[in-house]
């Protein structure tokens, strides 16, 4: 009988925040590409005018938000998915289709417990492209939660939670179910053995599908959250950025891809060594 190891149910948050402080730069020039309302600069041009404009440590603006997104989003949906796949796989490797619906799943709620982190997020990297009269400036992602909460109410704490889960479930299933099936696939062809350059090129190919699928979401949800009350809802939101072409649900895909890939990359490296090193041990 062989030995393995497992994930145990908080490595995907761990794992996810380690990606995301590496990633987050490129998280940051994607929001801002993504809320120009014309089309300016390219995302080089925005790194640098970032840097010129406020420092190069700039770049780093929100990132306590952005771990508390990871420890709230991801550590729900890599739980849930973890769980179950590891509940489901006592007779082996559950089909795709269930897959599917586990990441569907996971990815959904961890969308909806991420909200308010993901809108704190948003708003701090954004920030220093306001007027100074209109900038919020939260010290930190509690500090951002916690004045959202005080002056806008719970609703607005909530702000487009419908489109950041329905994108939670869509990345999740391109990063978490992908990913499993894509390194299932390969193992099988006897090719490679289960090692970092799998893990490399099995995430890499589930982090292209995941950018593919969420990115339309993934422009909503920004200018939602972003917004200052122009926007009724996700329909409304939808229909004014329709207006600007359908390329403008795509504004900021290669940025988009360029953050989502390596993030996803880097997730499933760290997530693989957490496991290798400290998963709990099975016997199949």
């Amino acid at each position: 009988m062989a030995e393995q190891r497992v994930s145990r149910w908080y490595f995907g948050g761990l794992a996810s925040s380690g990606a995301a402080c590496c990633t987050h730069p490129l998280d940051l020039l994607k929001v801002h590409l993504q809320t120009q309302q014309e089309v300016k600069m390219r995302m080089m041009g925005m790194a640098m005018h970032v840097i010129r404009t406020d420092g190069f440590l700039a770049l780093y603006n929100g990132l306590s938000a952005s771990l508390c997104r990871q420890m709230t989003y991801s550590l729900t949906r890599f739980g849930i998915y973890e769980t179950a796949k590891n509940y489901l796989g006592n007779q082996g490797p559950p089909p795709f289709y269930q897959k599917v619906l586990l990441a569907a799943t996971g990815g959904f709620t961890g969308g909806f417990v991420g909200t308010p982190a993901d809108m704190v997020n948003v708003r701090m990297q954004n920030d220093m492209k306001q007027p100074p009269a209109q900038r919020r400036n939260y010290s930190h992602a509690l500090d951002g939660m916690y004045r959202v909460l005080r002056e806008e109410g719970l609703k607005k704490l909530f702000s487009g939670a419908s489109v950041a889960s329905a994108r939670g479930a869509l990345v999740t299933v391109g990063q978490l179910s992908c990913y499993d099936q894509t390194k299932q696939l390969v193992l099988a062809t006897g090719l490679l053995s289960d090692n970092v350059f799998t893990h490399f090129l099995s995430s890499f190919i589930a982090g292209l599908c995941a950018t593919f699928l969420c990115q339309p979401l993934d422009v909503l949800k920004t200018r939602l959250m972003n917004s200052h009350g122009e926007y009724q809802g996700v329909t409304h939101c939808a229909m004014e950025t329709a207006k600007l072409g359908p390329l403008a649900f795509y504004k900021g895909f290669v940025p988009a891809a360029v953050r989502l890939v390596p993030q996803t990359v880097l997730t499933f490296v760290f997530l693989e060594q957490l496991r290798k090193y400290f998963g709990i041990k099975v016997t199949t």
